[in-house]
């Protein structure tokens, strides 16, 4: 008559151990990416729309110099600062798993955008200033 063996926490770790793995829902960067490059880059996309909030407050300063006209500038710059506080998330999930991945593909068009929308406001606000009253 033979005994049963014992199976202890290093056989159910061995088992599952040959389990496929799927990577996990991120909410932080921390526990996958050991240099946080992705949480830098997030960092980085709320100083921006802390400096956007900015401008536009600088812009609302100007109201009363140049007339409600001048209110589009800082509802641009408002309205980009939600996008991409709206974006940061998705952005921050895709690069944590492409790091993880070793697949990381860098996406142009937010940068780009974020460009354009810069170039706007500083061009408009450079024609404000040279039409002044």
């Amino acid at each position: 008559m033979t005994t049963p063996r014992h199976r202890g926490p290093a056989t159910a770790r061995r088992r599952r151990a040959g389990r496929s793995r799927r990577l996990p829902t991120v909410t932080t960067a921390a526990h996958l990416d050991r240099g946080l490059q992705p949480e830098r880059a997030t960092l980085a996309w709320s100083r921006t729309c802390l400096a956007l909030v900015t401008i536009s407050a600088i812009f609302l300063r100007w109201v009363s110099h140049y007339g409600a006209w001048l209110l589009v500038l800082p509802a641009i710059a408002l309205v980009a600062a939600v996008v991409i506080t709206d974006t940061q998330r998705i952005r921050t999930n895709r690069g944590v798993h492409g790091i993880h991945r070793g697949s990381l593909t860098a996406d142009p068009l937010p940068p780009l955008m974020l460009v354009g929308v810069v170039l706007a406001l500083g061009v408009a606000g450079a024609c404000f200033a040279l039409v002044a009253p």
